[in-house]
């Protein structure tokens, strides 16, 4: 799953994850379809953006690993704020992605992130 209010984000990463041989269950433009959407489809990764309208990802990631421990997360940012990073990290995010990222990281990132 997807979330990200950007579109240009979402189509590349959508094509990333057709690459890796991936498919994408679901996709949401901001913090509250995020977590509809997560528990809606039950992905095995969320790929989420930190800065969302509605709730950004720092809540959303809060209010799904409240729910579901077990979540796997990844965070794809244009943040450089390593103290909201960390937050996330110690919250239950597996990795965190900047942007504008390197196409070959992201892939081994999800590849990785779902052989765990």
């Amino acid at each position: 799953m997807i979330a990200d209010d950007s579109d240009a984000i979402r189509l590349v990463l959508r094509d990333l994850l057709g690459i890796g041989k991936h498919s994408v269950i679901a996709e949401a433009i901001n913090g509250d379809e995020a977590v509809d959407m997560y528990f809606k489809t039950g992905p095995d990764l969320l790929l989420l953006d930190l800065a969302m309208p509605k709730k950004d990802g720092l809540t959303v990631l809060k209010e799904i690993m409240e729910k579901d421990s077990d979540a796997k997360v990844v965070l794809i940012t244009a943040s450089d704020d390593q103290k909201i990073i960390n937050q996330c990290l110690e919250i239950g995010a597996i990795s965190a992605i900047s942007k504008p990222f390197d196409f070959n990281i992201v892939i081994k990132q999800i590849n990785d992130s779902l052989a765990n």
